[in-house]
């Protein structure tokens, strides 16, 4: 069965994104020729799930062949219906139904790459297996929180920490099986 993993970064004090949805934060750590593992993890991975609003925000800075590279099937978590674009597909029905139907294909690893809303309701149905977290070394104060309250408890194991030069330290771990 294919895993679903969690990659994202935040700040210190927990969120993904400043008000009005601003990424701006993450622009702290680039570094020319480091991505931080993004390259490795995502040759492990044929199939994206990515929130609307994250989806707008890349699409505007980076472009579509970001996350539609011919390589990989997507999914936009959106509220409209969207017609299809290459393999970006614009979902807007039941997600955990979604992510269990694709957990039970044939292919590589799942990736979750925001945004909140769509975290945490995979969170709710304990969809995520693995957890890499890059912690931006700034206190942001105010935004969109990566963990809503409301979902149940889950217990983690660790499997490995790395810091980098720029302050970056990125935690991995994956969820604990169910005794």
């Amino acid at each position: 069965m294919r895993k679903l993993s969690l990659f994202i970064a935040t700040s210190l004090d927990g969120y993904i994104a400043k008000p009005d949805d601003d990424l701006s934060f993450l622009k702290l750590v680039e570094k020319e020729c480091e991505d931080y593992g993004y390259t490795e993890f995502t040759n492990t991975i044929d199939t994206l799930i990515i929130g609307r609003k994250t989806y707008d925000y890349v699409l505007k800075e980076i472009g579509a062949s970001h996350y539609d590279n011919g390589q990989r099937d997507v999914y936009v978590i959106t509220r409209n219906e969207r017609p299809q674009v290459g393999r970006t597909t614009f979902y807007t029905g039941n997600l955990a139904q979604l992510v269990e139907r694709l957990k039970a294909e044939e292919g590589k690893n799942i990736y979750c790459d925001g945004g909140a809303e769509v975290i945490n309701e995979l969170l709710k149905h304990d969809l995520v297996d693995e957890f890499i977290i890059s912690i931006i070394p700034v206190l942001l104060g105010d935004g969109i929180r990566l963990f809503q309250d409301g979902r149940p408890e889950q217990t983690l194991e660790f499997i490995t920490v790395k810091t980098f030069e720029t302050g970056l330290t990125q935690l991995h771990y994956k969820r604990k099986s169910k005794q």
